[in-house]
């Protein structure tokens, strides 16, 4: 029985902890991400590539990737700001678990195995500036196609941060149908390469 007891207390001990943690850096990062509008202009984005890929007159088509196109033009930009003030914070409050699983305490006890939010976001930066600029030369549809992943695996980071890399992975299936290893498939080689040497993904 006592031993019971004593499990249920660390349990308890154990979830306190991580919901403090992930509630300081929720608002940490609610309280920088909520000066820009970022998110919703991924939003308007992903829907007008949608609206885009259905119109059947050619015309019409080209004058809202046209729209598209200065959609993106902003997001990179604020991106790029918010990723710039996001590095000047102290590392120890965006360093990240790549556990798959929330622990407490895990940039004390385990650092290396965590990673820098801030180089994550440089890397985000860098990539979406790319496909926006449109440096692969690629179609607008394969340009959207890029697009789109490279600002869900934003999404998906920005959720690992708070939550943990599980939470996101099943957060991304839940609501765009995609799974981690899909976005990495999908977005440009360079951000492949660079997110995953930060991650070991």
């Amino acid at each position: 029985m006592e031993i019971l007891t004593l499990v249920a207390l660390i349990a308890a001990g154990f979830y306190i902890l991580k919901s403090r943690e992930q509630r300081l850096r929720i608002a940490l990062l609610g309280s920088h991400l909520g000066r820009y509008q970022i998110e919703r202009l991924m939003e308007s984005l992903t829907s007008g590539y949608l609206r885009c890929l259905g119109e059947d007159d050619a015309e019409r088509r080209q004058q809202i990737w046209h729209l598209l196109d200065a959609t993106e033009e902003k997001i990179s930009s604020q991106l790029d700001s918010f990723a710039a003030e996001m590095s000047r914070l102290p590392e120890p409050l965006t360093r990240m678990s790549k556990l798959p699983v929330a622990i407490p305490l895990v940039n004390a006890t385990l650092p290396a195995t965590t990673l820098d939010l801030r180089q994550l976001l440089l890397v985000h930066a860098r990539g979406i500036a790319g496909v926006t600029r449109n440096d692969a030369n690629r179609s607008p549809k394969s340009k959207a196609y890029t697009m789109s992943a490279e600002l869900f695996l934003l999404q998906h980071t920005c959720h690992w941060f708070c939550r943990s890399k599980t939470v996101a992975s099943a957060r991304m299936l839940a609501r765009h149908q995609t799974s981690y290893a899909q976005l990495l498939d999908a977005v440009s080689r360079e951000t492949r390469s660079a997110y995953g040497a930060l991650t070991g993904s």
